[in-house]
């Protein structure tokens, strides 16, 4: 745009030429920034490896999906949309304020391709952008500064609240814009007094506002106005630049790269270290994350970039239930721990504390049930059960396992089971009267065979209530002409919840067992009605048959017509659907147990407001069961039959086992007996065929 004012390059500065001037400010910010970097970057460096430079056109579409398309941010709609909007105005004004740099040193520069009318088509876009940027911000200043939504809160024991940095960052962006907006005015301004035809301008932008607020000021004024408005957005956008790694606001460059870097495979955990095969584990002296360098550079790489906007804490069932755990604190601990660490300004020794005691808490890593609605929830994907198992891990290499935990991880080990019950028993469910005439079972071995292994896992073996899951499941199957069998006694735990707990070397055990005795069956497909052990069977055992949960096989069963139910009889009552953790988030099972819902004549469903991916664990998940935490204001279980009787409904269905079990005792609890109750999914249909 031509301007008849003297440019910032020429003009002076104190007596100093504004190229001189324009040369040492990028110098002096990329230098301080450079260096600030160097200082972030080593602690990854000395971090343990985390192989994530494989399937690179998914990690693009990550990207693309969600940095670039900012697909989580409406989950929370207004806060979203407003961040939306800054980024936008973020990726839009880059480009102005390349410009602005380098128009500095050399007076009308212009990058190639951004002459003529694409210049000014990105003229108007740039004017649209810095005014909904202005407004975003000051609207966020005041939700931030006076409304104070409760997610941003800061307990005491957690330190400091966050608010000031997040203003001092809405007023460096707002100052960016006006600046903008100033500097175009001015030159817009003195373009219309000398009689130059005037560019196109959008009515109701910052430009045209500053243009027609100019317009009747000296020429000498609107000189001084684009000279200082120039020299300050320079300052400002160094300032911004090496401020950003200093705080929270890091994520502003770390989210691209840590999205890219993202965890692919749901439901799986990473090994106990990368690079080091089962087979090597014994010769590992140190097991798990134990101080900062044994995380990965990956999970340093998740602490610069929380955003620290609370959306995983706000959805952590645990948090919920006032246990000592918030997704949102453990990053910036230990992001505040690295920070401690390793200084900015070098030292000639650093203490190098036990994570657990000195960052983190013990009751705060055994708390979370790895339900993964925190994961779910961040918008720049930084993972959280990796870290808390790897944590876990170290603290199981120390003896420091909470005594609730210790009797049944002995019992998994002497047993194969955590209600140390024998090995023989494990196949009794089969004879209980009334079903084994009707519905016979096949115990695979020497003399049974059969296509299909129906894999029950312990609690669906042993607890007198989950039995009639299983044997609901049984029905189903042969129902469906499934040929199946089971493994009986050669059949232990699954070992996910000992995974999930530390306990490596214990699932070691029992995944060797298991997949020698599922691979000696000669079975082409396995089945089960545990999302924890589909789980374990699908992500952490290998070279097994394809494997699916029993709501798999039964969706396509009723999509061909192949199973037909009777009507409800208690067709007044209305039921909702719990979606368990481990078959909806980690696997992505949500609609196949909806549809043979639905496929029952007389079924009145609702869906409670928490649902599908935003699902609220019950807190019962496997090993769960015996953990009792130090603090726990109220069960998660109590929490989620709260939300289905919002929900208006009667029955609550699950297909987990351990939800079931959880969600009955919780209705119980909360003295909704009689008036709410709860089934698994095989049951409610096994009794409608």
């Amino acid at each position: 745009m031509e301007s008849v004012l003297i440019s910032p390059s020429k003009a002076l500065y104190f007596g100093l030429p504004g190229q001189v001037l324009f040369v040492l400010i990028p110098l002096i910010g990329i230098g301080i920034f450079s260096y600030i970097m160097i200082r972030r970057i080593g602690p990854l460096l000395k971090a343990s490896a985390d192989p994530r430079f494989d399937r690179v056109g998914e990690r693009i579409g990550g990207v693309i999906k969600f940095w670039l398309g900012q697909y989580k941010h409406p989950r929370y709609l207004f806060p979203g949309i407003m961040h939306i909007l800054l980024f936008s105005g973020f990726l839009i004004l880059s480009v102005r304020s390349t410009t602005l740099v380098i128009t500095g040193v050399v007076d009308g520069f212009v990058l190639p391709g951004f002459g003529g009318g694409f210049g000014q088509g990105y003229g108007l876009i740039k004017d649209l952008a810095t005014t909904y940027v202005l407004v975003a911000a000051v609207v966020l200043m005041v939700r931030r500064g006076v409304f104070k939504p409760a997610r941003y809160a800061v307990p005491p024991r957690y330190g400091k609240e966050h608010t000031a940095e997040a203003v001092l960052v809405l007023c460096l962006i707002s100052g960016l814009v006006i600046c903008d907006m100033i500097y175009d005015g001015s030159i817009s301004a003195a373009r219309s007094q000398s009689g130059l035809a005037a560019e196109a301008l959008l009515p109701g932008t910052g430009h045209w506002l500053a243009a027609n607020l100019f317009r009747s000021l000296p020429a000498t004024m609107l000189q001084q106005l684009n000279q200082w408005s120039f020299m300050i957005h320079e300052l400002i956008f160094f300032f911004f630049l090496c401020f950003l790694p200093l705080g929270k606001h890091f994520h502003v460059i770390t989210s691209l790269f840590n999205v890219y870097f993202m965890k692919l495979e749901k439901g799986t955990v990473k090994p106990v270290r990368w690079g080091v095969s089962d087979e090597q584990l014994d010769d590992l002296e140190s097991f798990g994350a134990k101080v900062y360098e044994d995380f990965t550079w990956k999970h340093i790489l998740d602490f610069y970039s929380c955003v620290d906007c609370g959306r995983c804490s706000d959805n952590c069932p645990a948090n919920a239930a006032g246990r000592p755990l918030s997704p949102r604190f453990i990053s910036i601990k230990c992001r505040d721990h690295g920070y401690r660490k390793y200084p900015l300004l070098r030292q000639k020794s650093v203490e190098n504390p036990q994570l657990i005691g000195a960052v983190l808490e013990e009751d705060e890593i055994w708390s979370c049930t790895t339900c993964g609605a925190c994961e779910e929830e961040c918008p720049v994907t930084i993972e959280y059960i990796d870290k808390i198992v790897d944590v876990r891990r170290a603290m199981v290499d120390e003896g420091i396992v909470p005594q609730s935990l210790q009797k049944p991880l002995q019992a998994l080990e002497k047993r194969g089971n955590p209600w140390a019950k024998l090995e023989k028993k494990r196949a009794d469910w089969i004879g209980a009267e009334g079903f084994k005439d009707s519905c016979p079972v096949k115990i695979l071995g020497k003399k049974e065979s059969a296509d299909t292994l129906y894999f029950v896992d312990s609690i669906s073996s042993y607890d007198d209530r989950m039995q009639e899951i299983t044997r609901a499941t049984a029905r189903l199957l042969t129902a469906a002409g499934v040929d199946f069998g089971i493994l009986g006694k050669d059949e232990k735990d699954s070992g996910h919840e000992a995974r999930r707990f530390g306990e490596e070397m214990l699932f070691q055990d029992l995944k060797a067992h298991n997949t020698e005795m599922i691979l000696n069956s000669g079975v082409a497909r396995i089945a089960t009605s545990d999302p924890h052990a589909f789980n374990a069977l699908k992500k952490d055992y290998q070279e097994m048959p394809p494997v699916e949960h029993i709501s798999q096989l039964l969706s396509r069963q009723v999509a061909a017509g192949a199973l037909k139910f009777k009507p409800l009889e208690n067709g007044h009552k209305i039921y909702t659907y719990h979606d368990p953790c481990y078959l909806g988030r980690h696997n992505g099972l949500y609609e196949e147990p909806r549809a043979i819902l639905d496929a029952v004549p007389g079924m009145r469903r609702v869906d409670m407001q928490r649902s599908r991916d935003r699902s609220f664990c019950c807190g019962g998940g496997g090993l769960m069961l015996f953990y009792e935490p130090e603090k726990e204001e109220q069960r998660m279980g109590v929490i989620r039959v709260q939300m289905a009787k919002e929900a208006g409904a009667d029955v609550i269905v699950t297909a987990c086992p351990f939800c079931l079990v959880n969600i009955e005792d919780a209705i119980k609890v909360a003295g909704m007996e009689g008036q709410m109750e709860a089934i698994d999914l095989c049951e409610l249909v096994s009794r409608q065929l």
